[in-house]
């Protein structure tokens, strides 16, 4: 992570600082527990919270134990011991470092969580402002890059729309997944905590106790989490694609917004570049880059071993970071997307009105020709189109096997606009709801 893609509220959440106060929480929290069970004494444990709660850790120090130690959990309750005085001897009781490491990885990923689905919103709040607003606004659907059949710029819109919908309960379904605590000590056996106080500790940090932990929470749950968000960059970039295919020069139906005193290239006066939805390109692969070496965290040696801590330092913060700006810079870029309606007529209209060309072969299949004729009839006179450049109306009313069937004045009606538009209301009721 780099603070060029890094948003300050995402960022806070894996501060040192924060990361030692979730720390805290989690061994002051244990304690108290363990002094209404008789295990620690109720003075200890107020004494803890009292000189803690508002310590303000020093993480060079921290540092400088570990350096030592060569163990950053030992090092920071030798540090919390300086603070808090004797009563730091009932800190950690029955505890392993994996109990705090992975509860507070758990909290830090649930509330990265919460700030995404707040992006996410953004990004839907954007996407349905744009669709209704172009609604009706014609525009040429395409599949392999062509030209395929009308429809609405609006549609297209409400298609991301629905898409990023699904990614908020991903999201939501993600976070659910990740937020477990375990206190359960060596090897998950509860020998010398009691499962009283992992309950406890996890209502206090909002999350749920884990069914089963070993010496840590199944890595599984964080192998389906990286996935979600994978998913979610891979969304993030499908629209920023094409946003990138809709501004290039030949087409030019919309474009990112070009700032007054913006520079497009540093030898072209004239360029206008999308800049942005190119960064969300590479962001969406960055994100995406710890899907993998999170599912091999899954399979730890016996009840554990340290291999996906290394892995986890990285991603964890890399990836929700890089996702929390994504999200943010799409919904930028669709809330002042510039469109243009007049240059998806001309598109629409480029190839003479070939778009029409699967309303004419049902028809001609209803006046009575065969599927196969009808498709020989039609696909003839669309080459003409294609390598002549005629009207695609006008060469089907001059052929006289199309006409046989379909006489000129039957054959002009199917080349109206509105006919692909018709159901758009239907679409929209069932991605937004009833008006």
């Amino acid at each position: 992570m780099i603070p060029r893609y890094a948003r300050p509220e995402m960022t806070a959440i894996w501060d040192q600082q924060t990361k030692y106060r979730i720390w805290f929480e989690i061994e002051a929290h244990a304690a108290d527990a363990m002094a209404r069970l008789g295990i620690v004494p109720k003075e200890a444990a107020e004494t803890i919270w009292a000189k803690g709660k508002d310590a303000e850790f020093d993480v060079a120090r921290i540092d400088e134990i570990e350096a030592e130690t060569k163990h950053d959990v030992i090092a920071f309750l030798t540090h919390l011991a300086e603070i808090v005085g004797p009563e730091a001897r009932f800190v950690h009781q029955g505890l392993t470092s994996s109990d705090v490491l992975d509860t507070t990885l758990a909290v830090q990923l649930s509330r990265a969580t919460d700030i995404l689905i707040g992006g996410v919103d953004r990004v839907l709040a954007a996407l349905k402002a744009r669709a209704f607003e172009h609604k009706t606004t014609p525009t040429v659907g395409r599949s392999h890059g062509i030209h395929a059949e009308p429809m609405t710029f609006g549609l297209k819109l409400a298609g991301y729309y629905a898409e990023f919908d699904r990614a908020k309960r991903r999201l939501l379904a993600a976070k659910d997944e990740i937020a477990t605590c375990a206190l359960s000590g060596a090897v998950g056996t509860f020998a010398n905590v009691d499962p009283s106080v992992e309950a406890y500790v996890a209502e206090k940090m909002g999350l749920q106790p884990e069914p089963v932990s070993t010496q840590v929470i199944p890595r599984d749950r964080h192998a389906a989490y990286f996935a979600a968000l994978g998913v979610v960059a891979s969304s993030v970039e499908r629209l920023a694609v094409e946003v990138r295919h809709l501004q290039r020069t030949e087409v030019r139906e919309a474009q990112e917004f070009f700032g007054k005193g913006q520079k497009g290239s540093s030898a072209m006066p004239h360029k206008r570049n999308p800049i942005l939805t190119e960064n969300l390109t590479g962001l969406a692969r960055l994100v995406r880059m710890a899907v993998v070496p999170a599912m091999e965290n899954v399979a730890l040696w016996h009840e554990r071993d340290i291999s996906h801590s290394s892995v986890e330092r990285g991603i964890g913060p890399d990836s929700t970071i890089h996702l929390d700006f994504a999200l943010h810079r799409l919904a930028g870029v669709v809330e002042k997307l510039v469109v243009y309606p007049e240059r998806m007529q001309a598109n629409l209209d480029a190839l003479g009105g070939l778009v029409f060309s699967q309303r004419v072969l049902l028809a001609l299949t209803q006046a009575g020709a065969s599927r196969e004729d009808g498709y020989r009839l039609v696909q003839r006179n669309a080459m003409k189109v294609w390598d002549e450049g005629a009207s695609f109306l006008s060469a089907l009313c001059s052929d006289d096997e199309v006409t046989a069937l379909l006489p000129p004045s039957e054959i002009e009606p199917l080349f109206d606009l509105s006919y692909h538009t018709k159901h758009v209301d239907t679409v929209f009721e069932r991605v937004f709801g009833a008006a």
